[in-house]
């Protein structure tokens, strides 16, 4: 990077503190109006799962905003620049199936459990408390290392681009992140998400249609294929087909490929944040919104990084590039860099704001979720479970909030520890797989297979992490003679040790469960979790929970059709997972791969246009499509407001009126089932 920055320290100061303040009074302000015009409460059951009554527009856009991680836009456009146009989609595809493959595992979620705050109470509920530890342990092992990877991440680039020191970045990017999580809980994650997600787009548009269209060095796909092509005739890549940038055979981005899906199986399965979505959402819109939300997803890495990874190999050879007329150093590319120098080669300090705002909005609606996936757990599987289980809803809203407070001062100490001894976001994001997915298959068979026992689910995470850490580093330590930062990081190293956690569950779940006995589970437990008591909050609000949707009982009818709606869906969700598996992991690249085939200039312009008509296929998704699902509340709450404002009319308040425990939670709006509750009166 250029011994400058390209923007000033106060912009830095600026973006990270000011806007993490706007989004926390935006978020202030919503949750006034929600609570003024739809009668809502902020209680413990809506801070942790929004009523349980999203729609799947919104529920697409979290799981966009979810996914997209600091990483997402800086790992996928480092590996462009070491791999090319492999590294993109390998890192896309690769992170694209889990959620899709999640889609079914939510499901069973809200069928056997329906009131479940998160995954590991239903850990409990079928296995005890100390399968239950040593869930909680690999949740939060999992929380941790997404938060580090967000503020190292996010830190590197603030540094780079405008020269705030990086302690002072770990520490401020979580502060309007908390505030606005405190105010408006899991809803504020939803909705923030949807202008996050919204903003992701619109910038990452502008750097697509700049490199392959208006820039005066770039401006076409030809011209940028032309440069790709000098690039490899100048430092041609080893281990692909001729040392070209634009063909998917690629030894080190095939090693890539494997450690990108082990980990974010990981990352996906043990992050209590995807559960906590998947229980916010509606039971009919669970599947629609995590299978629109995997494949719009799929379009922010590809695109991103074929844009910005490519554009970078095409423009260090030119003077516009930060680092001219050197190539960039292998720590600015594993710390993310690559995504920022291209952003000011191609754009100049215009380039720099618009990569600080794209980092600042991956960084903080990610780093949200993890806030309400970390309080979740530390409020109901350990406050509530084993420390005071009649605590009121007071009580519980008060430990969520102290959660996120505590949690982020923690991870913004542990992340510039991180800085200092030399552990980059890259290192993180390899590392993952190899702390956490030997988790993966005992917690699916949790909820997919009645016959794993206690045993099998107790010490099958425990045995799988000691033989992936045994495969990690004893491959780093035989390879690279030593075991340091630069030796543990490669990726051979990083394979043995994210493939062994991945598939060593394959041997320990079965030989524990037929050697102990199978269990022949029958889901009772699961149905058994109840909701939180929030009568406190309710009678100090004059309102009546009877009358609640959503805390009444259900009729037998309506609870059997309701099943009858979640196995449908289940069965759906099995088949696409298996077709959209195949065809983003084998039939896409496979063929490229074993033929070696060396992208043509045509083909190439063909994939950055599928590329580009495949993110307004997003936008529409996670853009358009929740304004659409919202469009009736959006239109009653402004005329409300206008109507108030102009004192003709002021909201009606009823006490016996929900207090927005079933609220549906739409982008910018939604109709409530308070409204619901009005109109049937």
């Amino acid at each position: 990077m250029a011994t400058t920055p390209p923007l000033s320290t106060a912009t830095g100061y600026g973006v990270v503190i000011g806007l993490g303040f706007l989004f926390a009074f935006g978020m202030i302000l919503t949750t006034f109006v929600l609570k003024r015009y739809n009668n809502e409460l902020q209680t413990s059951e809506m801070f942790n799962t929004a009523g349980r009554t999203v729609k799947s527009g919104l529920v697409a856009s979290a799981v966009v905003s979810s996914w997209t991680w600091a990483a997402t836009l800086l790992q996928s456009s480092a590996v462009a620049y070491k791999y090319g146009v492999s590294g993109p989609f390998w890192y896309a595809s690769g992170a694209t199936v889990q959620v899709i493959l999640f889609a079914t595992l939510a499901i069973e979620l809200k069928r056997r459990a329906p009131n479940a705050h998160t995954f590991l109470e239903v850990i409990r509920a079928r296995y005890g408390p100390i399968t239950h530890f040593v869930f909680i342990t690999f949740g939060l092992a999992t929380n941790i290392l997404v938060t580090a990877m967000l503020l190292t991440g996010g830190s590197a680039v603030v540094t780079s681009l405008t020269g705030v020191p990086t302690a002072a970045a770990c520490f401020l990017l979580p502060i309007g992140v908390v505030l606005y999580t405190m105010f408006g809980g899991i809803k504020a994650t939803f909705l923030t998400d949807y202008v996050h997600t919204v903003m992701i787009l619109v910038i990452i548009f502008i750097f697509a249609f700049t490199a392959y269209s208006t820039n005066v060095n770039l401006g076409s796909p030809g011209r940028v294929y032309d440069l790709l092509v000098q690039a490899a005739n100048s430092h041609p890549v080893d281990g692909n087909t001729e040392g070209s940038y634009l063909t998917m055979r690629s030894k080190e981005g095939a090693i890539f490929f494997v450690i990108n899906i082990v980990g974010n199986f990981g990352t996906v399965f043990c992050d209590n944040g995807y559960y906590n979505k998947a229980i916010a959402a509606s039971p009919v819109n669970t599947l629609p919104g995590y299978i629109m939300g995997g494949l719009s997803w799929f379009a922010i890495p590809w695109l991103a990084a074929t844009t910005m990874g490519l554009s970078a190999l095409a423009l260090e050879s030119n003077s516009v590039f930060p680092t001219y007329p050197d190539r960039m150093a292998a720590a600015d590319v594993n710390a993310g860099l690559v995504l920022p120098n291209a952003a000011v080669a191609l754009l100049g300090s215009g380039g720099a704001a618009a990569t600080l705002l794209l980092i600042f909005m991956a960084v903080t609606s990610a780093m949200s979720a993890e806030l309400i996936a970390v309080s979740s757990i530390w409020t109901y599987d350990i406050y509530q479970t084993y420390i005071n289980p009649d605590a009121s809803g007071r009580k519980l809203i008060y430990m969520s909030h102290s959660a996120c407070v505590i949690y982020a001062i923690i991870m913004a100490g542990f992340s510039t520890g991180l800085y200092y001894a030399g552990i980059s976001m890259g290192y993180l994001y390899l590392m993952m797989g190899v702390i956490i997915s030997s988790a993966v298959l005992p917690a699916a068979g949790t909820l997919i297979w009645a016959k794993q026992n206690w045993a099998a689910a107790t010490f099958t995470p425990v045995l799988g992490l000691i033989c992936s850490l045994i495969a990690w580093l004893v491959t780093a330590k035989k390879e690279g003679g030593n075991l340091s930062v630069d030796s543990t990081g490669a990726n051979n190293p990083m394979l043995a040790g994210n493939v062994v956690a991945l598939l060593s569950p394959l041997l320990f779940i079965p030989v524990l469960t037929f050697a102990l006995k199978p269990q022949n589970y029958d889901w009772l437990s699961m149905k058994a979790i109840r909701k939180g008591d929030d009568s406190d909050l309710a009678a100090a609000a004059h309102v009546d929970l009877e009358l609640v949707p959503g805390e009444s009982r259900h009729s037998e009818n309506e609870e059997l059709a309701e099943q009858a709606k979640l196995e449908r869906s289940g069965l759906i969700a099995r088949w696409l997972t298996v077709i959209l598996t195949i065809a983003l992991l084998v039939l896409w690249p496979m063929p490229m791969y074993g033929s070696g085939y060396v992208f043509s200039k045509k083909f190439f312009t063909g994939w950055v246009t599928v590329g580009i008509l495949w993110l307004f296929f997003s936008a529409f998704c996670v853009g358009l499509y929740p304004l659409w699902e919202g469009r009736a509340t959006s239109t009653r709450t402004i005329k409300m407001i206008f109507l108030d404002i102009t004192g003709k009319r002021k909201p009606v308040r009823r006490a016996e009126v929900t207090e927005g425990e079933e609220a549906e939670v739409e982008s910018p709006a939604v109709e409530t089932p308070t409204e619901k509750v009005m109109e049937k009166r």
